[in-house]
């Protein structure tokens, strides 16, 4: 089973609230997820400490395992310091105009 490690959606409308989970990548946002590793709340002030809590351990454990995170998963990550890696993934290029063929 390929694991991922992404945020899911929850709150109400105008009042997003996200849960870092372990997932089934073939599985949607917000479906069934595996385990619960970590919260996001983005209305909290960006100095607040519990505007992102991870369980670090719980994160290198199925990072061990081969999950892989997804880039704004990794992103966050990166800021705590559980990965310290740069990222792998490619930076996505939309259009084929000027500003698209200079992006790749």
């Amino acid at each position: 089973m390929a694991t991922a490690l992404r945020f899911s959606r929850g709150g109400s409308k105008k009042n997003p609230y996200f849960r870092l989970v372990a997932t089934d990548s073939r599985s949607p946002r917000d479906s069934n997820f595996i385990e619960k590793l970590g919260t996001y709340n983005p209305l909290l002030a960006k100095d607040n400490a519990k505007r992102f809590s991870v369980d670090a351990e719980r994160v290198k454990y199925w990072l061990s395992t081969g999950a892989q995170p997804s880039e704004t998963a990794a992103r966050f990550l990166r800021a705590v310091g559980v990965i310290t890696t740069a990222p792998t993934y490619i930076a996505k290029v939309k259009g084929t105009g000027k500003k698209g063929k200079e992006a790749a």
